[in-house]
């Protein structure tokens, strides 16, 4: 299951864009957009997210 972004905690700050290393995600209107087709479930966005705004469940 592809990574989840709660937009009500998203800042949109951008650390889960670089962190990514299939580039599954962008920012899109101030928050973090997930591409479940790239998305390999590795969790690197959700270690580095400093609002907990993205999960794995």
């Amino acid at each position: 299951m592809p990574a989840k972004v709660d937009v009500d905690k998203c800042t949109g700050c951008g650390d889960c864009v670089s962190e990514c290393p299939t580039e599954a995600i962008k920012i899109e209107n101030d928050k973090a957009v997930i591409d479940e087709e790239t998305c390999v479930d590795c969790g690197a966005c959700v270690d580095v997210c400093p609002n907990s705004a993205i999960s794995l469940d």
